[in-house]
């Protein structure tokens, strides 16, 4: 008989007694209800004593219960009672009477404090917790999953005397002993000891040792998955592959919730969207040590995709919404598919929530998807302010509309303010442009830039067909096509005499990039490399034209040395190749140093100069960059070197490399590690700050 057994004996106890009460009250009901003729008792007829209200009440014999002395310590503890073998059980996983003990099975140590006894039970107690007994095949994650639960952990800090915290080790014995019968551990016996702690001053501090005696380890006789033989065709025997569990394995609760997930999952991947299963059922014999689980499978029909239908087209119509879905009618149904496509609409950005769910069509074998859209917020006015060293400050604002053009016809109008910078641009963007990922993209801009350089005014016209990654898909594969037309007036200064020229340059781009991403995440790589290249052909007219071929290639890679350590490295190589440097508009040379190149220099401040000390920019450049990425929680550390240099040939030929190195802090938000990066050039040239400051979102790389 268990612990259960032994508090239903205690309960008909008290029961008992409280119907003799009861039967004793009705049958004076009944009596007094239906009196029967008596010969009258002259005693009856005496009158009785005046009652005294000062005079105290007679003793009642064998009434009351002695007071327990909480100060006294507990010199026959008392113990776990003996109880039998229970012949068997039924409930779900997670529910299990009383321990099951026998000839076989260690006793467990009291639960109770010992010979241990604080001087004053009222006053404060701290307490370190330990643990004994535990099975070997249960480790940190099942301690880590107790002390979530532990009510010992959670008042750990609070103030609390002895006998609080005795309450509290009785109540995380049991929520032990209910984790152990989670891991099949269906007879074990847990107990808590107190002891006092050993080397501290204080008499009052307590050491709580949790001991166990686990017992066997229940298994499986029988696992009956009911109905799954009715799936289609050869279906049951792979969805009976999803559901791992056999017989002879271990009775886990954990392991059955997560492998009727997996089975719900088979249902929903194998062409089955209404296939239900039910809670599972878990039979216990405790005379055999083993459990039998049953679960009623109901699978339905099978069905194909069907057409999508719309509940409301203010943002898409069918046809978009099926042209951004990777399923096509007549495929055979797969949740997976259902959550691509609501993920998918999440990232165009224009919708706030989605109900999504398959309902049979009037096609026999098919579901169409009932879609139904709430359109969030469309326009957006935002606005920045920033300063960066060697470029001074920025303002810029914009606003924009995400859906003018439907279907994700976007229209964006910015402005910008800055000490170097004079700006303002209209962008056409459409989303899914024909097919899934690819975006159409339209710009018109004009321009004044005043920098150490040059100075240009620029007006230009471009257009370019991408696909490329987002915060929540992120591709293997990106890549862009588009031409551009600009026309711009600069002014450059001869290297010579320092003579100021001012030219007018028409210029013709088709620039193509490919882009292969093999890291781990878009904003914050630990691990994986990047690769990528482009090549824009141009044609100039300026006093006759001429043509070059602009090209750069791109490379980073990601290596976790460490939890919390990531090394990382990059290069870059540019060339401009088929004019002279003279010749190049200066608005499309190449130039480097700032926060995306080599920190601790300025914002294109790296290259050959001029006689007034003024970059004249190049047809080749070499960058590299190393840093260590050490993170602490939310914060991280990033020591940084970085070295380049840019030249007139079309060629680099890494001679005079400039180095930076610096010092770098990251906050690691929701969104993306918020960079800063403070940095100092090791060889400057004249005219270079000692320190450079850059902040940004994500990192340097």
């Amino acid at each position: 008989m268990g612990l259960t057994a032994y508090r239903c004996r205690l309960l008909l106890l008290l029961c008992g007694s409280g119907l003799t009460s009861l039967a004793f009250f009705s049958a004076s009901a009944v009596l007094a209800q239906n009196p029967d003729p008596q010969i009258p008792d002259p005693a009856e007829n005496q009158t009785l004593p005046p009652l005294d209200p000062d005079q105290p009440l007679a003793d009642f014999p064998d009434f009351g219960v002695e007071w327990p002395d909480l100060d006294e310590a507990e010199d026959n503890p008392a113990t776990l009672p003996e109880t039998q073998e229970s012949p068997g059980e039924q409930g779900s996983p997670d529910i299990a009477d009383g321990p099951v003990l026998d000839e076989n099975t260690e006793q467990a140590p009291p639960l109770a404090s010992g010979n241990f006894q604080p001087e004053d039970v009222l006053a404060d107690s701290s307490y370190k917790l330990r643990y004994s007994g535990l099975p070997s095949g249960l480790g940190s994650e099942f301690i880590r999953r107790f002390e979530s639960l532990s009510a010992l952990v959670e008042y750990k800090g609070d103030e609390a005397n002895f006998a609080q915290i005795k309450r509290r080790a009785e109540a995380d014995a049991e929520a032990f002993n209910r984790l152990l019968r989670f891991e099949g551990y269906f007879d074990a016996v847990v107990a808590t000891r107190f002891a006092a702690a050993d080397n501290t001053a204080d008499p009052n501090d307590v050491i709580i040792t949790i001991h166990t005696v686990p017992g066997p380890q229940y298994r499986l006789a029988t696992v009956d998955l009911k109905g799954l033989e009715t799936a289609t065709g050869d279906d049951p025997e792979t969805l009976r592959n999803a559901f791992e569990i056999q017989p002879g394995d271990i009775v886990n609760s954990d392991r059955i919730v997560a492998e009727r997930n997996d089975l719900d999952t088979a249902f929903a991947e194998s062409g089955y969207p209404f296939a239900e299963t039910s809670q599972p059922e878990l039979i216990i014999d405790h005379a055999e040590r083993e459990g039998d689980l049953s679960i009623i499978v109901t699978p339905g029909d099978r069905y194909d995709f069907g057409s999508i239908v719309m509940e409301d087209e203010q943002l898409f119509d069918a046809e978009h919404v099926q042209l951004i879905a990777r399923f096509e009618q007549g495929d055979r149904f797969q949740q997976s598919e259902l959550e691509d496509l609501r993920r998918a609409l999440i990232a165009t950005g224009l919708v706030s929530t989605i109900r999504m769910e398959p309902v049979k069509s009037e096609d026999p074998g098919q579901v169409d998807i009932a879609v139904g859209l709430t359109p969030a917020p469309l326009r957006t006015i935002s606005g920045a302010l920033g300063y960066g060293t060697g470029e001074g400050a920025r303002a810029e604002v914009s606003w924009e509309h995400r859906n003018l053009f439907p279907p994700e016809g976007l229209i964006r109008l910015t402005g910008v303010l800055a000490t170097q910078e004079q700006s303002g641009s209209i962008t056409y963007r459409r989303n899914n442009y024909r097919r899934r990922d690819n975006v159409l993209n339209g710009r018109v801009a004009l321009s004044n830039i005043d920098r150490a350089a040059f100075e240009a005014r620029t007006f230009s016209v471009g257009a370019n067909l991408e696909r490329q990654s987002n915060l929540i898909f992120q591709k293997k594969w990106n890549w862009s096509a588009g031409v551009e037309l600009i026309a711009s007036q600069e002014r450059d200064i001869t290297a010579n005499n320092l003579a100021e020229s001012r030219d007018t340059f028409f210029i013709g781009s088709l620039p193509v990039s490919l882009t292969y991403d093999g890291s781990d995440d878009l904003l914050d790589p630990t691990s994986g490399f990047r690769l990528g290249a482009r090549v824009a052909p141009e044609a100039s007219l300026q006093s006759g034209s001429f043509f070059y071929v602009r090209s750069q290639i791109d490379g980073s890679a990601y290596f976790p040395a460490s939890d919390r350590v990531v090394l990382a490295g990059r290069v870059r190589l540019g060339s401009i190749a088929g004019a002279g440097n003279n010749r190049i508009a200066p608005s499309r040379r190449l130039y480097s140093g700032g926060g995306g190149s080599v920190r601790g220099y300025g914002f294109q401040r790296i290259g050959p100069r001029d006689a007034g000390n003024d970059p004249v920019g190049g047809r080749s450049l070499v960058e590299f960059s190393l840093e260590a990425r050490v993170r602490f929680g939310n914060f991280g550390v990033v020591p940084f070197i970085d070295a380049g240099n840019v030249y007139t040939d079309s060629l680099p030929d890494f001679s005079g490399l400039r180095y930076g190195a610096g010092l770098g802090v990251r906050y690691y938000s929701d969104f993306g590690p918020i960079r800063v990066d403070v940095g100092t050039p090791l060889n400057r040239q004249p005219g270079d700050s000692r320190i450079a400051v850059y902040v940004s979102l994500g990192q340097a790389f």
